[in-house]
């Protein structure tokens, strides 16, 4: 009859209630663990509340209100049905206002429940880009310190074989002063004493196959350096 669907609609409503408080509370908790959790630097350790209990939290409660919202709808489906049944015009105008009330009580909930759900989601999609944004920024500091000592190890490395290479220039064009000398002073020597110059010669090509062995041995030794520098 209609006073039992009155009853269960109150019930269903009271129920709807408190469960509208209590999953508006859970919104508002995870909004704050959030923005104190966008508050903390790098060297707090505080631990938060987690958030994916909190979301299997708001998943159950989102679903019960669901279907206690659904309930309701089909008690005020069946008072509705009760009053085209009444068959009283002044009985059916009273069900009717009350009818009416327990609609809007209805839509009242209703539009409390997604409003809540739409915020409860909006901030969780909000906190789940800055999530990804910090570990992406947290990936990039810790690749360009790897990256950093790299490039200095690198610096110190070009550094070192950059003063060995200017060290054998300065080497070798001090021994090639000393050779053109010698070789200025054996030239003349070789002119006044025609006989010696064969010997000179001989002297001359051992002296140009030294200075290619050399120089091939300071190539090698160059292009092992830069090899273990960029290794």
């Amino acid at each position: 009859g209609w006073y039992d669907l009155r009853k269960q609609a109150r019930q269903l409503e009271n129920e709807l209630d408190l469960k509208l408080v209590s999953f508006s509370k859970l919104c508002t908790s995870y909004s704050h663990s959030s923005a104190r959790e966008g508050r903390r630097d790098s060297s707090d350790t505080t631990p938060l509340l987690n958030g994916s209990s909190q979301d299997r939290m708001f998943e159950t409660m989102a679903v019960e209100i669901e279907q206690l919202l659904g309930r309701l709808t089909g008690i005020n489906d069946k008072m509705a049905e009760y009053t085209n049944s009444a068959g009283v015009p002044s009985l059916n105008a009273a069900l009717m206002h009350t009818l009416q009330r327990h609609r809007d009580i209805l839509q009242d909930y209703t539009h409390e429940f997604h409003k809540t759900k739409a915020n409860f989601l909006a901030i969780r999609e909000r906190e789940n880009l800055l999530g990804s944004v910090r570990k992406d920024i947290e990936s990039y500091k810790s690749a360009s310190g790897v990256n950093n000592r790299r490039t200095e190890l690198f610096l110190k490395e070009h550094e070192h074989l950059r003063n060995i290479a200017m060290a054998t220039k300065e080497n070798m064009t001090s021994q090639r002063g000393m050779l053109k000398s010698l070789q200025s002073k054996m030239n003349t020597f070789a002119n006044r004493f025609p006989a010696v110059n064969n010997l000179i010669q001989r002297i001359n090509l051992r002296k140009r196959r030294d200075s290619l062995i050399l120089g091939g041995v300071i190539g090698i030794c160059t292009i092992l350096l830069l090899l273990y520098a960029f290794h």
